[in-house]
């Protein structure tokens, strides 16, 4: 299970073991991205100099930099190291390393530091193992999911980590990644003399869409195809975007002769739709799928579009764009192309409303500023006789016993009484909601709403 950690194996020159593992950073100073989290006067930098690491869950999308940073914790402390994925593992594992941290912590004095990768996959069972000693403190839990902790981790071993959030790399940060891996003569290709053109290093930043590792793998590719002479080229010139185009099998996304990028037509798009201007979505549409771009990108942004732009003013535009999703997954080109011709032009047509996104938007502001604000006893759940005799649940009103379902009471913290979040526009269904909310309103002013 350590040799995830051994670092003798980890920098050792060898074929067999692939570009991105032998890549990885050593330390800080080499770890590329992540300012936010790592950066000088950060809280895990300052943890890792002072030799005082904290337990954490590192959230992120695949190849962020999770595994990396666990291991540079490993190398840069002094403290005992152990490993294993979640997928793997289970509670009799578990049990073992809690045997060995007792025994760094009496015979070595060490404090051991666990890292789990996929920590999501662990059940509810197998996280209640680690909660007595991450709180005691004989092991700090180092955990590493691309999934939401605040659904996989349980709030007891949740509320005793801090939650680190990790980001896709920025494109100049990828390219920087893969500079270093044609520059590195030990651990990289620096040796081989193969060199490539902005041209195509942009273009497997792009394919990679903020993951190291894939943006890694493919550059190892390109270049042990190209050392191969597979593909005709002059010699010592440096690999062009249509090498990296055929050896990949994907095209670069060229819409148009000027070479617009992709992240001015995916705008384009978005602004068409939220123009509602049925015949400009349908043709950016066309452009990035004749182009080669991946359907499902151009689908999950017309979900987020569905949201975002059109909201309840048009509740069913989330449900279409959905299922052209769906449609396409099931059907495939070209026939799927066409499910989702039908939604941008739904959501091009539909009534726009963003009062959901300002909303929301709103609410996570309130949330920063005023922290985790108790919920009100009367809405509190009283299970026990205990949580009765305190008097949690006392008071709730149960809408249903009320004319209309309409019980004038306080919702909302204490410190929030009588903000408004949600403000419906006047367009579509969303004209209907703000009516209704304005008679409820009404209902509880007259009833003595809080």
């Amino acid at each position: 299970m350590n040799d995830l950690f051994d670092y003798s194996a980890h920098r050792r020159t060898a074929p067999e073991r692939p570009l991105a593992e032998r890549m990885r950073p050593r330390n800080l100073g080499e770890f590329v991205g992540q300012v936010h989290a790592v950066g000088p006067g950060t809280l895990i930098r300052s943890a890792v100099e002072a030799d005082r690491i904290f337990s954490m869950i590192l959230w992120g999308p695949p190849g962020c930099g999770k595994t990396t940073l666990a291991r540079i914790v490993a190398a840069e402390t002094r403290c005992h190291f152990t490993a294993f994925s979640a997928v793997l593992s289970g509670v009799k594992e578990i049990r073992a390393v809690i045997e060995t941290a007792r025994d760094q912590h009496r015979l070595h004095h060490r404090r051991t530091v666990l890292f789990v990768d996929e920590i999501h996959r662990f059940n509810k069972a197998q996280q209640d193992a680690f909660l007595q000693h991450v709180e005691s403190g004989l092991i700090t839990l180092i955990g590493a999911t691309t999934e939401n902790p605040s659904f996989e981790v349980i709030p007891a071993l949740l509320s005793r980590c801090r939650v680190i959030t990790l980001h896709p790399l920025a494109h100049e940060e990828m390219k920087a990644v893969l500079q270093r891996a044609l520059e590195d003569e030990v651990q990289g290709l620096g040796g081989t003399g193969i060199r490539f053109s902005q041209e195509a290093l942009d273009h497997l930043v792009e394919l990679a869409d903020g993951d190291v590792r894939s943006a890694l793998n493919g550059l190892e590719i390109v270049a042990a195809i190209a050392e191969s002479s597979a593909f005709e080229s002059s010699t010592g010139e440096p690999i062009s975007l249509d090498v990296v185009e055929q050896a990949l099998q994907k095209k670069a996304l060229r819409y148009d002769k000027g070479g617009e990028e992709h992240f001015n037509i995916i705008s384009a798009l978005h602004k068409s739709l939220r123009g509602s201007d049925p015949d400009a979505a349908l043709y950016w549409l066309a452009r990035m799928l004749a182009a080669g771009e991946d359907p499902f990108y151009v689908a999950r942004r017309m979900v987020r579009f569905a949201s975002e732009d059109v909201g309840n003013a048009d509740p069913f535009a989330l449900t279409v764009a959905l299922n052209a999703m769906e449609a396409y997954r099931f059907l495939g080109p070209p026939e799927g192309e066409l499910a989702l011709a039908q939604a941008a032009l739904y959501l091009a047509t539909a009534p726009k409303s963003n009062r959901i996104y300002t909303a929301y938007s709103e609410t996570r502001k309130a949330i920063d500023q005023t922290g985790a604000l108790p919920v009100p006893v009367h809405l509190r759940n009283a299970p026990t006789r205990l949580m009765k005799d305190m008097g949690y649940g006392e008071g709730y009103r149960y809408a249903h016993d009320y004319p209309d379902a309409v019980a004038a009471q306080q919702h909302l913290p204490d410190a929030l009484t009588g903000r408004r979040f949600y403000r419906p526009s006047d367009r579509g269904y969303e004209k209907t909601v703000g009516q209704r909310l304005e008679k409820w309103r009404e209902i509880m002013n007259k009833n003595g709403s809080p």
